[in-house]
């Protein structure tokens, strides 16, 4: 669901932001954001109509506009629900954030998970599941059955079907609700369960219930390190799951430059492979398999990524 799609209260605000989503739709940014200007009169408070109004503004050319937009979105909501920081740190505006707003990502995914899978891989040729598991297989020295796997930010269950028949016991955890329903329609996983991959191991909910640190012989993140930007948080909980010698395969978009991450257009985040090395090592894993390919078509465009496959010391 868009930001413009969430009712600001007042029928006539709403009307007048509908008109505006249909010029906006035509190609007509800087009449669209007239529309919503005049919306905002009249629901002042409306933080969505906002967010809606920085996008037009932004999209019409009007980028000191579209920040002053942004900025009153952040004033309504302090919580950043639409991501504003991220916009803000884009167009120069902000610093980067280590992290993006965890309301933000899961609000993200919950709209998005109903049309994710024919949205990326139908229309956008995601294919990271298979790469990643292909990956794991033809890495020497990785197990080729593993009794506990673990798939962080699992999604509607991609990677699960791909891995499924290697697994005795395969476990699932995502950030968004709608995604996890979605993930158990498949009926591949033994346990699902909300985290939070963006904090550390007693709050990011993956050691709840009984379910103990170093379980795992495989943790996988196919597709979720870009939402996440400081990778720190997530390493930690994949050093607390992994056992012995567990294998840890995940991929990142390459940020093609020789350190640190940045943050993109897409507000999602890039990674260096010097970054992801050297906090691996940090951690305890070691790289044994990486591969450089297209994981995803952006716009027309080909998104390249980096597939990690390593291992945790001994």
């Amino acid at each position: 669901m868009l930001p413009s799609q969430l009712s600001s209260g007042d029928v006539i605000a709403d009307r007048r932001a509908d008109y505006a989503k249909m010029l906006a739709e035509s190609g007509e940014q800087a009449s669209a954001a007239e529309l919503m200007e005049q919306a905002l009169e009249l629901t002042p408070g409306w933080a969505a109509g906002w967010f809606t109004l920085a996008t037009y503004r932004e999209k019409a050319g009007n980028t000191l506009g579209a920040i002053e937009a942004l900025n009153q979105v952040l004033v309504l909501d302090a919580g950043d629900v639409f991501g504003a920081r991220l916009k803000l740190a884009v167009l120069g505006a902000g610093d980067m954030p280590d992290q993006p707003p965890s309301r933000y990502v899961e609000r993200l995914f919950d709209d998005y998970a109903d049309r994710f899978e024919t949205s990326l891989v139908e229309k956008l040729g995601y294919s990271v599941p298979q790469k990643l598991a292909a990956l794991i297989a033809s890495t020497a020295a990785m197990l080729g059955h593993f009794r506990l796997a673990v798939d962080l930010g699992c999604g509607t269950g991609l990677f699960g079907p791909e891995i499924r028949a290697r697994v005795d016991r395969l476990e699932g955890f995502d950030l968004s609700k709608g995604m996890l329903a979605k993930a158990a329609d498949k009926g591949v996983y033994d346990h699902l369960g909300q985290a939070d991959l963006s904090l550390p191991p007693p709050l990011s909910g993956i050691f709840y219930g009984g379910l103990a640190p170093r379980r795992a012989d495989l943790i996988t993140a196919a597709d979720v390190l870009m939402y996440l930007g400081n990778l720190e948080s997530v390493m930690t909980i994949a050093a607390e799951l992994a056992a012995s010698g567990a294998v840890f395969a995940f991929s990142v978009e390459d940020a093609e430059e020789r350190e640190g991450y940045l943050l993109r257009d897409s507000l999602r985040f890039a990674h260096s492979e010097a970054y992801v090395g050297a906090i691996l090592a940090a951690h305890g894993f070691v790289v044994h398999n990486l591969v450089r390919s297209v994981i995803r078509m952006d716009a027309g465009k080909p998104v390249r990524g980096i597939l990690f496959v390593t291992q945790k010391s001994a």
